[in-house]
């Protein structure tokens, strides 16, 4: 019987993205625990949390023994949480956080985070971009389920992945119409197929600027019923456009070994700047100015590597 392992977090799509991909690399048996904390505790960095264990809001997913094997921590919320998780086990806990946890580093066995978030550690394993579940051969089944679908799309196919507004960058309605318009500028000029799957942060105003764009272009536009088509989309696609807005998704698109091409959004993030900087810089990706171009690049290992020297810490080799 495999390793039982609790991934605890916000419940944000990005964040559990993460904690499936490391625990599905070392092979745990994976249950969500989604959590709230109570006023004030969830604006605190875990640092100044007490007692973390009795701050839950109501509507959160309980934390009570028995415990897992293995806790994955991912987002400031649930940092704290974990740490007492491991604290009450006496240590018999393996505990790895993703991402800053905001508290101290030795109350987790392992730190994966992205260098963008800028700590160092002994115990703190620093990374391309985010970890994820998105590998060779879940691209491999999704090429083939797909494959029917996008079948009638003319070539190059371009995969578009849309996030949406999220206190740092911005995603409105005069934003998505310019996108929208290089995108059909693609089908039109450049005979581009388009596959795009919108996100729920991409919202029903942006939804209906796109749809009116693309109107009778050669494009798939997910309509969120049904299967999602994530990961047909990033196995069929010649080059992939994401919004920049989402660390997860640029990840993701860059285990594709595909030309990835990054759109701006109004707004700022000093993290999520220098994240797209460094990318660019190194070679992984693209901005996004309407036009496709061609190259090539060895996608990051950051699970792999994550999944390694989780490991080697929890003694598992």
């Amino acid at each position: 019987m495999s390793p039982v392992g609790w991934i605890v977090t916000p419940g944000e799509a990005g964040f559990e993205s993460q904690g499936r991909g490391l625990a599905e690399a070392l092979g745990l048996t994976p249950l969500f625990k989604r959590v709230r904390a109570r006023w004030p505790w969830q604006r605190l960095p875990g640092r100044f949390w007490l007692d973390p264990l009795t701050r839950l809001a109501e509507g959160s997913d309980r934390l009570d023994p028995p415990w897992p094997d293995v806790v994955i921590s991912c987002g400031k919320i649930a940092a704290p949480l974990a740490a007492a998780i491991r604290r009450a086990s006496g240590g018999r806990i393996k505990a790895a956080h993703i991402q800053n946890p905001l508290m101290r580093l030795d109350r987790f066995d392992v730190v994966v985070a992205p260098r963008h978030d800028g700590i160092r550690g002994e115990n703190v394993l620093s990374t391309v971009g985010a970890i994820h579940p998105v590998t060779p051969e879940k691209l491999g089944g999704a090429a083939a389920h797909w494959a029917a679908a996008f079948a009638s799309l003319p070539r190059p196919l371009v995969g578009v992945l849309i996030g949406g507004s999220n206190g740092r960058f911005v995603l409105d309605p005069p934003t998505m119409s310019d996108f929208a318009a290089r995108l059909a500028e693609l089908a039109r000029r450049h005979g581009a197929g388009l596959a795009v799957t919108p996100s729920r942060r991409t919202g029903p105003e942006n939804k209906a600027v796109l749809a009116q764009a693309l109107t009778g272009l050669p494009a798939f536009v997910w309509n969120e019923q049904g299967d999602n088509p994530y990961l047909g989309i990033l196995a069929l696609a010649d080059a992939i456009v994401v919004t920049e807005d989402s660390v997860s998704m640029t990840s993701e698109a860059l285990a594709t070994g595909k030309p990835v091409h990054v759109m701006r959004l109004p707004g700022d993030s000093a993290r999520l700047r220098r994240f797209q900087h460094d990318l660019i810089a190194e070679g992984y990706t693209r901005p996004f100015t309407g036009a496709l171009e061609r190259w090539s690049y060895t996608p990051p290992d950051d699970t792999a590597r994550a999944a390694l020297i989780c490991r080697q810490r929890f003694g598992w080799q």
